[in-house]
């Protein structure tokens, strides 16, 4: 069942979505060679306890840090360790905050000092297919058009979408129904409702779409070793059009 937020809950949603906002842009900042993972993590618990919320991810089904940092082939899901980033790498870093018991989640990919075109290609189509899937937020839309927006740019561009990992809903819960492919076929699924909330997250892979999750039971790799890119959002159905909960202040999106 998908659960529809008030204008009131979604005003709650947007505070802790902004929360996520402001730590993404903070540890973007922090990206680059020599930093380890484990230092940016430590940064965004701090940041996020600071104003009063909690880290989502920490304790999460047991996982042990307040961000995910996964590198170059690590799609998601990344623990945070003593590993330094290097020139060329690129870091997936997600971000979850709860404050007057609702949820923010968003995710970025950071390139570390300068990377190939390849792999600015990459993080571009990753992004693209993000807003083209925000754009097809609006009520009526069936959700498989959102899946589709994400799938058919992707793989226009010759990328493969990550089929064992998705989006989700979201409000009171960090992954509540329904649940969001990055795929589908346009014009089916449930109809969008003013007061659904979805993180609509693209996980987008150099080579095969086929995945493989570490025996730490957390760290999703590529199973070629390619690169992969994500991005997330928080975003919600309104009668005014999709509204960006995990956008700056300013309503920019830095990404």
């Amino acid at each position: 069942m998908v659960i529809r937020k008030s204008v009131n809950e979604l005003d709650k949603m947007r505070f802790a979505g902004l929360i996520v906002a402001e730590t993404l842009s903070e540890l973007r900042k922090m990206v680059e060679p020599g930093i380890t993972t484990r230092q940016l993590d430590a940064f965004a618990e701090k940041k996020i306890r600071s104003v009063g919320a909690y880290p989502t991810f920490k304790g999460y089904r047991k996982f042990p840090s307040s961000i995910c940092a996964s590198v170059n082939d690590e799609v998601v899901h990344g623990i945070p360790s003593d590993r330094r980033l290097r020139e060329g790498d690129i870091v997936k870093i997600d971000c979850g905050a709860t404050l007057d018991g609702f949820v923010g989640d968003a995710a970025i990919t950071v390139p570390v000092g300068k990377v190939t075109a390849a792999i600015e290609n990459l993080l571009e189509t990753t992004r693209a297919s993000l807003f083209r899937a925000v754009e097809k937020m609006v009520p009526g839309n069936r959700l498989y058009d959102v899946s589709y927006a994400v799938q058919e740019l992707v793989e226009e561009r010759g990328f493969s979408i990550v089929r064992d990992f998705c989006g989700h809903g979201i409000g009171e819960r960090m992954h509540e129904d329904p649940q969001v492919p990055n795929y589908g076929r346009p014009g089916t699924g449930p109809k969008l409702k003013e007061g659904w909330v979805l993180a609509i997250e693209p996980m987008v892979n150099i080579g095969t779409h086929e995945v493989q999750v570490l025996s730490d039971g957390w760290t999703v790799k590529t199973k070629d070793g390619k690169y992969s890119s994500h991005f997330e959002h928080t975003i919600a159905v309104t009668p005014d059009g999709p509204v960006v909960l995990t956008a700056m202040e300013d309503g920019s999106l830095m990404l």
